[in-house]
């Protein structure tokens, strides 16, 4: 057990997670910079560019990195800093640290060590992109960034496919296009927001189906970091969920025999009765034309 009273008196040093902006400067926060001057250092994830950011408010804090290459043995040097009294201020390149972020490690470890780890309240990208998005707030669920690899993405997808929170989710540009596909697949035409640039010049929300979405990706193209929020599921969706599938109780190859009673073509029926199990085409072409 854990109990932390941040704001009394200290034996040790403190980790301050500190927001910055993502993309205009003007959402810096009086504190965050009162903070990061206060602080006997900044942990940041890239140096070059939050001493552009300190050259702008000021701050003269010596800057150390942190980032995924080099936190392992950059914990252990920050931890001893701490545990000797000093203060250090962590930072990432945009928002709040620790959220998709290896500050989360180093939060961890210092509240592993006993040391207080202090939140500062200030600029992220999920919140916003969720208040924009016209979908539900009652509930919603970040899941951060997908797996870059088509399966897996489709297969996080899956999971989370009856929960009624929305969705909140990372991309990259260059992979905006693929994920929106994804969720048509797995998820269905849902409703979805594309935020792109938030904060900056060049803001877009693009709202719609996700069909409508796709096609406008297709159309305009998709530049800066995106945030996508997705309508969860319906109640429609997850009662559909509870009924056993018309197919469940029968064999691969009955169920591709059912369609070509239909009259459906062999190759037809296969692709179907994959679509109808997730399954793979070769997979399903086997078991029908071996067994």
């Amino acid at each position: 057990m854990n109990v932390q009273k941040s704001y009394r008196e200290r034996e040790k040093g403190q980790l301050y997670l500190v927001p910055t902006p993502i993309g205009n400067l003007q959402d810096m926060t009086f504190r965050a910079v009162d903070m990061l001057k206060e602080a006997d250092l900044i942990a940041a994830e890239d140096t070059r560019h939050t001493r552009k950011l300190c050259h702008a408010f000021d701050i003269d804090t010596p800057l150390i990195s942190y980032h995924e290459h080099n936190k392992h043995e950059r914990e252990d040097e920050l931890v001893e800093r701490m545990n000797g009294g000093q203060i250090v201020a962590l930072v990432s390149d945009a928002g709040m640290p620790a959220i998709s972020d290896p500050g989360a490690d180093l939060a961890a470890r210092c509240i592993e060590e006993g040391l207080s780890v202090i939140p500062l309240p200030g600029a992220n990208a999920v919140l916003p992109a969720l208040v924009t998005s016209g979908l539900s707030t009652e509930a919603f669920t970040f899941l951060g960034f997908l797996n870059r690899k088509k399966k897996e993405k489709e297969q996080a997808l899956n999971e989370w496919k009856l929960v009624k929170s929305s969705l909140i989710i990372y991309e990259a540009p260059h992979r905006i296009k693929e994920t929106v596909q994804s969720i048509i697949k797995v998820l269905g035409n849902r409703q979805i927001a594309l935020c792109r640039e938030l904060t900056k010049q060049y803001e877009t929300i693009i709202r719609g189906k996700a069909e409508e979405v796709l096609t406008e990706i297709e159309h305009s193209g998709i530049k800066g970091e995106c945030v996508l929020v997705i309508e969860g599921a319906s109640d429609k969706d997850v009662n559909e969920a509870s009924v056993p599938a018309w197919w469940e109780n029968i064999t691969i190859k009955e169920h591709v025999e059912h369609y070509i009673d239909r009259g459906e073509g062999s190759k037809e029926a296969i692709k179907m009765t994959a679509k109808d199990r997730g399954m793979p085409k070769r997979e399903v072409y086997q078991i029908f034309h071996v067994t």
